[in-house]
């Protein structure tokens, strides 16, 4: 029976945390040098949330949980999904139009328009996959360029669709209908009025089924052996090229999840106001939980955490909110340094065990010969 090695669980644990600590030290060191009152800033960062902005924070941990999960099955194909941005705000227009209508009833609305969300952010985004696979295209150049033309499309639709609220410069489409509003969780024991999406469940399902395919199916098996080696997946009989779609497809078909909260819980319709830089966050987010499940939302409490936390900045520490956004990069620059440590770490102690063992088994040969 395999022993449980605790060292190769503290590096896995130690990696995370050091890049937190580094990213902490080097904010404070530059706030030192700029002349940044630096305990007010902690302070102001390191409080505890108030009950209004827990219930915020579990909110956007949710949608940067379902962006994460997007970015990581491309990441376990070792594919770069750059372009979730721009697929959710594809699904999230188709969707929007869809509800809009009113054509089906209630939950069925619901039901509908998540899956119309999904089949089209799937479609764009397996047009990068496509191109990879047939013209060698990087996925990282093609997701980037989609992102643009996805922004710029949208927009164009939105001006031919949209409904003038009189009184107002809003551009928004059709709103949904009142029986196909999500209702919120009520969180009263909290003592806020505010409540946590009802999708939610969303981002509780795609965890599980991500830890599932990928850990407990033949498919998932798959994708991390293609993702950690071509030549030695290919040896085995997987198609490299197929696994390189699928993944890309699945991945663009969790991206248009992420904006599903927002528009049956909150919003309840697509607007030029809708909030952009998702995909750039879940990128960050599951990089800093190693695209593991559980990584990865405890990151995205993280990431939001500090996005909820930073409005005080100005009137408590006198200084802008944008510092959080320096942070989060430092995070991330740091969480890529700090896994690489760890990989390497890992390296070492794997020779080292292999190197025992090898000497364990030569020693009894050597003596028989000599015998």
């Amino acid at each position: 029976m395999k022993t449980f090695d605790w060292r190769r669980v503290a590096i896995s644990v130690a990696a995370p945390v050091l890049a937190i600590a580094v990213s902490l030290l080097i904010t404070t060191l530059m706030l030192v040098v700029a002349g940044d009152p630096v305990g007010d800033v902690w302070r102001v960062l390191l409080k505890v949330p108030l009950p209004r902005q827990i219930v915020q924070i579990i909110n956007e941990a949710a949608i940067l949980y379902l962006s994460a999960v997007a970015v990581a099955v491309g990441f376990r194909m070792n594919l770069f999904n750059i372009g979730v941005d721009g697929q959710y705000r594809v699904a999230s227009f188709a969707a929007a139009v869809f509800a809009g209508q009113g054509f089906l009833p209630g939950w069925l609305n619901i039901i509908v328009s998540i899956l119309i969300a999904m089949v089209c952010s799937a479609l764009w985004a397996l047009i990068a996959g496509l191109l990879k696979v047939w013209r060698g295209v990087s996925e990282v150049i093609s997701t980037i360029m989609l992102n643009y033309i996805a922004t710029y499309l949208v927009a164009y639709f939105l001006k031919m669709t949209a409904v003038k609220v009189e009184g107002s410069n809003a551009t928004n489409t059709r709103n949904i209908p009142a029986d196909s509003h999500v209702p919120g969780i009520s969180v009263d024991w909290l003592g806020t009025p505010n409540k946590i999406y009802g999708l939610i469940v969303l981002a509780i399902i795609v965890g599980v089924g991500y830890w599932f395919v990928i850990n407990k199916t033949r498919f998932g098996y798959d994708l991390r052996a293609a993702g950690a080696s071509e030549t030695a997946a290919v040896a085995s009989g997987v198609n490299v090229k197929r696994m390189l779609v699928i993944s890309m497809g699945i991945s663009g078909a969790l991206a248009g999840l992420v904006g599903m909260p927002l528009l049956f819980g909150q919003d309840f319709h697509y607007g030029d106001t809708v909030q952009a830089g998702l995909g750039f966050a879940g990128l960050a987010v599951a990089l800093l939980g190693r695209n593991n499940p559980i990584g990865m939302a405890f990151a995205a409490i993280l990431w939001g955490y500090l996005d909820q936390l930073s409005n005080g900045l100005q009137i408590g520490a006198g200084v802008s909110d944008r510092l959080v956004l320096i942070i989060q990069g430092i995070i991330v620059l740091s969480v890529v340094i700090a896994y690489e440590l760890a990989r390497r770490a890992k390296l070492r102690m794997d020779e080292r065990t292999v190197g025992k063992e090898t000497g364990a088994l030569k020693a009894p040969e050597t003596k028989a010969v000599a015998a």
